[in-house]
């Protein structure tokens, strides 16, 4: 793909960091009326890890990154940029700044994005922009989330599904560019299928001046809605980005999606004709880690030897907004 901006941008280090907390089907059928064999059947999800009282999202993200700082072979202090994808911030007001201090990150600006399970991708596509512009040369990305915060543990069709999780990349200007393409949706009309929303309490503060005060309400989703959405938009999307890299389906070594259900990664990969082996898939051990799904099964693959330097990656985050997006690139430089 020729190169239309100032710099090309490589993949150059990732890392990821879980809880210690394991929860098991078996473990969570002793707080909902529920079974392994449900749960496995339904999304494919044996267990998941979720943060005690004492650990903060800032943690994970850290422990994530300081592993994908290293793997680049850099230090933090060469980070320009530092991307924060969480839809569970320690402060609503952000934690990247936050995860910049305890890297030691000095150099960094730092800032939150938030699309839910498609952050980051979204988050991918908006740190290479920074880098093709020539503003930034090392870009740190992180998708984190706790989402155990917001989950109704008496709703079976939700506290089954998710867990927390933490994984980050490291985005370097590079000669040759390694982000092929990539292709961004999103559907507001959509938005009441995968909710976690304010519920505001009216305060009067005087007669002629009323105020809300209230909460987040737990995470609601309408999951047939969901699966179809899935199913029918994310084949699409990648395709698109696809042509956009110039780029076949066959010359695609990996399809990484946001690990959301095992029959949605299943039926996204044959529509598009992947074989399964070519499917990255962790969900079994750690549930939906929302916008740190796609880089944890990353780096648990790149680690293991499975993705090497120079293969190609077809990744989609899909959730809610609802959003959708894709990424083609290379791993390595």
């Amino acid at each position: 793909m020729v190169q239309p901006f100032g710099m090309g941008v490589a993949l150059t280090g990732c890392g990821s960091a879980t809880p210690a907390q394991v929860l098991s089907n078996d473990n969570l059928s002793q707080v909902v009326e529920t079974s392994d064999e449900w749960i496995a059947e339904r999304t494919g999800i044996r267990q998941r890890r979720l943060a005690d009282p004492a650990t903060a999202l800032s943690q994970l993200a850290v422990a994530a990154a300081q592993s994908a700082i290293s793997m680049a072979g850099l230090q933090s202090s060469d980070v320009d940029l530092i991307i924060l994808a969480t839809s569970s911030p320690d402060d609503l007001f952000g934690t990247a700044a936050k995860v910049q201090a305890e890297l030691g990150a000095t150099r960094a600006a730092a800032f939150d994005l938030t699309a839910a399970c498609s952050g980051f991708v979204f988050g991918l596509v908006t740190a290479a922009q920074f880098i093709r512009t020539g503003a930034y040369q090392t870009v740190l990305l992180i998708g984190a989330d706790m989402l155990s915060r917001w989950v109704d543990w008496g709703d079976r069709r939700t506290c089954v599904l998710f867990g927390d999780g933490a994984g980050a990349v490291v985005l370097q200007a590079n000669e040759h560019d390694r982000l092929l393409g990539f292709e961004l949706r999103s559907d507001g009309q959509l938005n009441q299928s995968l909710t976690l929303a304010y519920q505001p309490q009216p305060q009067s503060l005087t007669p002629d001046v009323q105020v809300t005060q209230g909460t987040y309400q737990p995470i609601a989703m309408d999951g047939r809605e969901v699966y179809r959405f899935a199913v029918q938009r994310v084949p699409e999307v990648i395709e698109k980005a696809l042509h956009r890299a110039n780029c076949s389906i066959d010359q695609v070594d990996w399809l990484l999606l946001h690990q959301a259900n095992q029959r949605i990664l299943a039926a996204i990969a044959q529509r598009l004709k992947v074989p399964s082996e070519k499917v990255i898939s962790n969900l079994a051990d750690y549930g939906n880690t929302s916008a740190a799904s796609i880089p944890l099964a990353l780096d648990e693959a790149v680690r293991q030897g499975k993705v090497r330097p120079g293969d190609i990656i077809a990744a989609s985050g899909f959730g809610a907004g609802l959003s959708w997006g894709a990424t083609i690139f290379q791993w390595g430089r």
